[in-house]
């Protein structure tokens, strides 16, 4: 199985620290709006909250009532309000709104705004325009991280990806910096730091800065994290569009984890009744098929569900003190396993009718068509197909994408087909997606006549003096549209095989994608940790068009073994399911830890979600 173990690989560090110290700070932010209060909670917080403080917390502390931030604004009879948001224009403007109507019947109450990770100054504005800037007090709750397991930490930031990639919006730079401020004193100091991608530089040269000004508060500790490593999401799109195979991506991609957590529906739970279930490391079922390839997972289930009821039948012949012991230590555990396991085996087989419903496999097919570069009309045709029998908006456009980016763009006649027929087959209101798409480098059309052995000379005459300064989001998005199959045979992603693939016992981390293809960032990732540094992949980086830098850090001279198997991957626009599923699978086999920092967790579904945009 893939997630044997095969050398010692280093415990992670405890993050309960960091949930401890955002539950503290937030309980110091309600203390200071003394006596009872009603407490409004944007929605995109209500599960991040609920993992750091529970709703009996909050009743210690003084909060009477929860409301959620909606269109409608809720009818509160409590004297202070608080409001728990995200720095967003229209959130203040919903603010404003209570305020004012307060104002019109003469009532006066207290209002406290805490923003979470951070205020803008857009907002006061905002709130200065509408009349209402005197009237609230604000304040920031610093919630910069959020463990979802022991080695996953999220930023629960979904808009940064559109923010940053797509309208170019660097407000969330800080956040990040801030974030890895807070890891490095509490785990640090890092020994040695690798980047690619320009918000990746930022964010590092931002984090540098702050721990100029706070002179350094980790030094002449035990570092628990050695190395650490930031990544731009568009340094690699193919891997985010790839249909994913292991099964933590597939029950995301199927029922959509959101917080660390899934709403299993009554399909699964075989009920009436849809069950929250938290997907972590605590769960012994989960974490033993999560990383795996789905075509082993039944098999899998079927030995454990065999191994459970062997367990349960030791009961038969036992005597009053063993059955005494039996109940006492063992059949609380045996029942909750036995109740993961079902729900299991019951999403199994939801993704398994979903799947068959879509022609999965003959997708599975085109996908690896597109990736090796092979039957490439055929697969076009499927796309056709796919969009004329509208099967999914989101996953044609997904389709599209791949293909636009494994072939250089499209030429300018299968460009304007398939937009023509997707507006025909789901509506002219998706005409701004494709320009959303065409802005970000994800779904662009070939010039006339450009072939990529141009494109590729252009791009080199741009990148060759590397300190001329900033090159256009355009160049950027054309020299990685440009080069994937340059890149894919320079560092070999699509592997050579003899016989079969055994997904069982992989070899490496294509098993993620059914051995057809090795995720891209995770063999940058994989290269740069070998070499120490980017020396020899000079050629990757020029085809990349990457901003790279290799910095060494405080703790170099002196590491801790273990801090040095402990690598923090940092994925800026989100990383995926099967890009964790390698990377710990590349951490078992090179015995080494990864802890992974997303700004959330993504999936080409959610990356076509954030680029949609329609107008009726």
């Amino acid at each position: 199985m893939a997630s044997t173990a095969r050398r010692d690989v280093p415990e992670p560090p405890d993050f309960g620290i960091l949930k401890r110290l955002a539950r503290d700070q937030l309980i110091y932010l309600l203390e200071q709006l003394p006596g009872r209060k009603d407490l409004f909670i944007e929605a995109d917080l209500m599960s991040p909250l609920d993992r750091i403080a529970n709703v009996s917390i909050l009743k210690q502390h003084e909060v009477d009532k929860l409301y959620k931030v909606e269109s409608r604004p809720a009818l509160s009879t409590s004297d202070q309000l608080c409001f728990l948001v995200r720095p967003r224009v229209k959130t203040m403007k919903y603010i404003a709104d209570i305020v004012n109507a307060d104002k019109m019947s003469g009532r006066s109450r207290k209002y406290k705004i805490i923003f979470s990770p951070q205020k803008f100054y857009a907002c006061e504005m905002v709130l200065e325009e509408e009349g209402v800037f005197g009237d609230v007090t604000c304040d920031e709750w610093s919630f910069y991280l959020l463990p979802l397991d022991e080695d996953i930490i999220s930023m629960e930031l979904p808009e940064f990806f559109r923010d940053y990639f797509l309208e170019g919006d660097h407000r969330w730079i800080n956040s990040v910096a801030r974030a890895l401020q807070l890891l490095n004193s509490l785990y640090g100091p890092f020994s040695r730091a690798y980047g690619i991608g320009r918000c990746a530089k930022m964010c590092y040269e931002l984090w540098r800065e702050l721990e100029e000004e706070s002179e350094g508060d980790s030094q002449g500790r035990k570092p628990e994290i050695g190395n650490i490593f930031l990544m731009d999401r568009d340094t690699d799109y193919v891997t985010a569009l790839c249909s994913q195979m292991v099964y933590e991506g597939l029950v995301d991609d199927t029922f959509r984890i959101k917080c660390g957590s899934v709403d299993f529906g009554p399909e699964v739970t075989s009920s009436d009744k849809s069950i929250k279930v938290l997907l972590n490391a605590q769960d012994k079922v989960f974490s033993q098929i999560r990383n795996e390839h789905f075509s082993s997972v039944f098999g899998f289930l079927s030995q454990k569900s065999r191994n459970l009821q062997a367990q349960y039948d030791r009961r038969r012949g036992m005597d009053i003190k063993q059955m005494k012991n039996f109940v006492s230590q063992e059949l609380k555990g045996l029942k909750q396993e036995h109740r993961l396991l079902s729900l299991h085996i019951g999403a199994c087989e939801s993704i398994m009718k979903k799947k068959t419903k879509q022609d999965f496999q003959e997708m599975i097919k085109a996908e690896h068509s597109l990736l090796e570069g092979f039957d490439i009309r055929e697969s076009t045709s499927f796309i056709e197909e796919h969009i004329d029998r509208q099967v999914s908006p989101i996953e044609s456009l997904r389709l599209m994408c791949l293909l636009s980016i494994t072939e250089n763009g499209l030429n300018p006649k299968d460009y304007r087909s398939l937009k023509t027929q997707y507006l025909q087959s789901y509506g002219p209101e998706h005409l701004l997606t494709f320009h959303n798409l065409k802005r970000i480098g994800l779904l662009t059309e070939q010039a006339a006549g450009e072939t990529l052995t141009a494109v590729e000379n252009r791009v080199s005459k741009l990148v060759t003096d590397r300190a001329a300064g900033k090159i256009t989001d355009a160049f950027n998005s054309l020299a990685r549209k440009s080069n994937f199959r340059a890149i894919s045979k320079k560092l070999g992603l699509i592997p050579r095989l003899d016989g079969e693939y055994d997904l069982k016992m992989p070899r490496d981390m294509a098993y993620v994608f059914s051995g057809a293809y090795t995720p891209l960032s995770c063999k940058i990732i994989e290269q740069v940790l070998e070499r120490r540094g980017w020396q020899g992949l000079e050629e990757v980086l020029r085809l990349l068009n990457g901003t790279e830098f290799s910095e060494a850090g405080a703790a170099e001279a002196s590491p801790g073994r273990d801090s040095q198997r402990t690598v923090l991957a940092v994925f800026l626009g989100g990383c995926t399911c099967s890009e964790m599923a390698a990377l710990r699978f590349l951490g078992r086999e090179r015995g080494c830890r990864f802890i992974f920092l997303t700004t959330a967790v993504t999936s080409s579904g959610r990356l076509m979600e954030a680029m949609a945009e329609t107008r009726a």
